[in-house]
C-alpha cells in the first residue's frame, strides 16, 4: 500500500520534528491540553471517610489501562476535578518508562489517579485524544522526551511536558489520521496475534516430540513394557526405569542472608532463577554473594551439573539447563538446584527433566500456593528417570538435536515475521502523525 504525499511542506521550529505539512501548525500543549499530576498518597489520610481507587503508573500500559484491584487513596468530593479521570482523557507516565500513555475508556466511574501519572484533558473539541496517544507514543519511541538531568531518577515534570510542541492539524484531520491508524494497526495487530499462536503451537509440538522421544523412542516398531509408573505409560521393552538419586546426586545452593559470623569470606558470582531459563542459561547479569571460603567447595559447580529451578511461578518449576562451566567458580542460590550424573551423559539427563513427564511429575510433588510452586530435593530425588541403553541416548539426543533446530528456525521466522509487523506499524505512525503521509482519501474512502 501505497500514499501520496501532502503538496506543500515547511519548517516546524521543532527540532525533532523536521518539516510538517504546509497548513499544520505546532504550539505548545498547555494550548491545547490542560495538564495535571495526580495526587501524591498520604498514608495519614486512608481512614474511609473518602477513600477513592486511584491509578498507578504500574497500571498504565501502552493504549491499555488496568482497572483490577486498584488500591484506594482519601480523594475528598472537592477533590474530584482536580484528581480523577473521565473518558477521553490521557494518562501520562512520568517514571518508569516515560511518555508511556493510555486513553480513559467510557463508563469507568470514580478513579483517581497518584502523582506518578500526568493527566492531559482536552480544552477543546477540536482536539481528538487518540491523535494525541499517537503523537506521545511516536514521541517516546523516538526518544523525544529528553529526561536527562533532571534528577538522579529518570522522570518527566508537568513543566517539561506543557512545553513540548506535538503536530496539530485540524480537527477533521486529526479525526482521519486518527481513523486510519485504528484500522491499519488492529490490522497489524491481528497479524501478529497469528504469529504469536503459531509461536505457541510451536513450542507445544517440540515439547511433545522431545517428550514422546525420550519416554517412548524413536523406533515406532520396538517391544513396549509397562513402566511401572501408571502415569508413564509403556516404555521400550529394553529400556530402564530408575529413580533419580540412583544416578545423580542433588545438590541444592547458598541461602541468601545467611549469618556467616566471624568467617573469613569470599565474594562468589551465583545463578538465580533468573538465570536459569527454559533450555538455555541467561549469564547477561550475574551477581554475588559472599560465603565463608570453605563453603566453596561444597556450592561450586562443574561443567555437567544439570540447573534445574526449585519452583516459582509455574513456568518456573523445574525447567533448567546444562552448566557447561562458562564462569569459574560459580555457585548457585537455595532456589536453584544443581543436579550432578554419575552414570548418565548431562544431555540425557535435561532432556528427561525438561520432557512433559517430568513437569507432570514436578507438579504432583510440588507444594503449590496462588500461582507458586516448589518441589524438595526430597522429591526430586524420586523422580523416576527413563533410561535406555547408552546407543540408544545417542540416537534420541541426536534426534532431538535435530527437531530442535528445525522448530527454533520456524521460530525464528515467526519473530522476523513479528518484528517486521512492528517496524511497518511504528513507521506508519510516524509518517501519519508527522504528515509525511496523507491519509485524508484513505479514511474517508474506508468510510464511505
Amino acid at each position: 500500500m501505497s500514499f501520496s504525499r501532502y503538496p506543500k511542506y515547511k519548517d516546524s521550529g521543532v527540532e525533532w520534528l523536521g518539516k510538517v505539512p504546509e497548513h499544520w501548525v505546532t504550539p505548545p500543549l498547555y494550548l491545547r491540553y490542560a495538564s495535571d499530576l495526580g495526587k501524591m498518597l498520604d498514608t495519614s489520610r486512608i481512614n474511609g471517610d473518602h477513600l477513592t481507587k486511584y491509578l498507578r503508573n504500574v497500571d498504565v500500559q501502552w493504549g491499555a489501562i488496568n482497572f483490577d484491584e486498584l488500591p484506594e487513596m482519601d480523594i475528598e468530593q472537592s477533590e474530584f476535578p482536580r484528581y480523577t479521570i473521565k473518558s477521553g482523557d490521557l494518562l501520562v507516565c512520568e517514571g518508569g518508562e516515560v511518555g508511556r500513555t493510555a486513553i480513559v475508556p467510557t463508563f469507568v466511574g470514580v478513579i483517581g489517579f497518584q502523582k506518578a501519572l500526568h493527566r492531559l484533558r482536552a480544552l477543546s473539541h477540536d482536539e481528538h485524544p487518540v491523535f494525541m496517544f499517537h503523537c506521545l507514543r511516536w514521541a517516546a519511541e523516538h526518544g523525544v522526551f529528553d529526561v536527562s538531568g533532571v534528577s538522579t531518577i529518570a522522570h518527566l515534570t508537568g513543566e517539561q511536558l506543557r512545553k513540548y510542541r506535538f503536530p496539530k492539524p485540524s480537527g477533521n484531520e486529526q479525526a482521519a489520521i486518527a481513523t486510519f491508524l485504528d484500522r491499519e494497526a488492529a490490522k497489524i495487530d491481528a497479524l501478529v496475534t497469528v504469529q504469536l499462536q503459531l509461536m505457541d503451537l510451536l513450542k507445544e509440538k517440540r515439547q511433545a516430540v522431545i517428550s514422546h522421544a525420550v519416554t517412548k523412542g524413536i523406533n515406532p516398531d520396538v517391544p513396549m513394557k509397562p513402566s511401572g509408573v501408571e502415569w508413564l505409560g509403556d516404555v521400550p521393552a529394553h529400556w530402564n526405569v530408575i529413580a533419580l538419586k540412583r544416578i545423580a546426586d542433588v545438590n541444592t545452593g547458598v541461602a541468601k542472608g545467611k549469618d556467616n559470623g566471624t568467617r573469613a569470606t569470599i565474594s562468589v558470582p551465583y545463578l538465580r532463577v533468573a538465570n536459569v531459563q527454559d533450555g538455555y542459561l541467561d549469564l547477561e547479569s550475574v551477581a554475588t554473594i559472599d560465603i565463608p571460603a570453605e563453603d566453596l567447595d561444597r556450592y561450586r559447580l562443574k561443567a555437567g551439573d544439570v540447573l534445574m529451578n526449585e519452583g516459582g511461578d509455574f513456568d518456573k518449576l523445574g525447567r533448567g539447563h546444562v552448566w557447561d562451566g562458562q564462569i569459574d567458580p560459580c555457585i548457585t542460590q537455595n532456589h536453584v538446584f544443581a543436579v550432578r550424573p554419575r552414570e548418565v551423559p548431562s544431555e540425557w539427563l535435561n532432556a528427561i527433566t525438561g520432557s512433559d513427564y517430568a513437569q507432570f511429575y514436578f507438579m504432583t510433588r510440588s507444594k503449590q500456593s496462588t500461582n507458586l510452586a516448589s518441589i524438595s530435593s526430597k522429591n526430586l530425588m524420586e523422580l523416576p528417570v527413563v533410561l535406555p541403553p547408552i546407543d540408544d541416548q545417542q540416537r534420541v539426543l541426536a534426534f532431538i538435536t535435530e527437531q530442535t533446530s528445525r522448530f527454533d528456525g520456524l521460530f525464528v521466522e515467526a519473530q522476523r515475521a513479528i518484528d517486521l509487523l512492528q517496524e511497518r506499524r511504528t513507521a506508519l505512525i510516524s509518517a501519519a502523525v508527522t504528515g509525511q503521509i496523507d491519509v485524508r482519501s484513505y479514511a474517508e474512502r474506508k468510510a464511505a
